[in-house]
């Protein structure tokens, strides 16, 4: 690897956020867990360097994707678009009383540091509880996404790691999907 980045791969990540679902046709999906409660099911899909989280509450779906390539995803349904670079906050609540929650910080690291961090995240990607994806790029860099979610009784936390060893970055997100949320409790707030 060289020690400056060729590419600016970090600029062309995008968090999109869909009221509705998207076909997994759009995505090259290597993993997928789902689970269920009484009040929602959660869904997360990982692919080669971005994810997909669906959650249903009642009649809506939200959907949350990371990609570095949204040119072929579908308008319909499209709340927001977010870039990924840098450090961002949104959140909102939607329909039948979903809150949804979410924290996006990227960075760009020196080779020996994204290395280190590469290692210690397919460690930690090992453990069951995670999704991971794992891949080596044209130019010998090693890359990897990991998912990991709790549920709870009303909603789901989940973080999410896109490591480009092209471009020596990490994209982190935490987002909270929530069941059952009365949108006037959370304005008294």
């Amino acid at each position: 690897m060289s020690s400056q980045p060729q590419t600016t791969e970090l600029q062309t990540y995008n968090m999109l956020l869909y009221r509705g679902p998207v076909h997994p046709e759009f995505f090259n999906i290597t993993g997928r867990r789902t689970t269920t409660h009484t009040d929602f099911e959660f869904e997360a899909w990982v692919f080669k360097g971005g994810h997909v989280l669906r959650f249903e509450h009642a009649t809506t779906t939200l959907c949350e994707v990371v990609t570095s390539d949204s040119s072929s995803l579908p308008d319909r349904g499209l709340v927001t678009t977010l870039p990924c670079s840098g450090e961002r906050d949104y959140e909102e609540v939607f329909g039948d009383r979903i809150s949804f929650v979410t924290s996006i910080q990227s960075e760009t690291l020196s080779e020996h540091l994204y290395l280190s961090t590469y290692r210690e995240m397919l460690v930690h990607g090992q453990d069951p509880a995670c999704l991971t994806m794992n891949w080596t790029d044209e130019g010998d860099h090693p890359s990897l996404s990991v998912i990991e979610f709790q549920r709870y009784s009303d909603q789901v936390h989940i973080q999410t790691y896109h490591l480009r060893g092209d471009a020596l970055t990490v994209l982190r997100t935490q987002s909270i999907l929530q069941a059952g949320v009365d949108a006037k409790e959370e304005d008294d707030d």
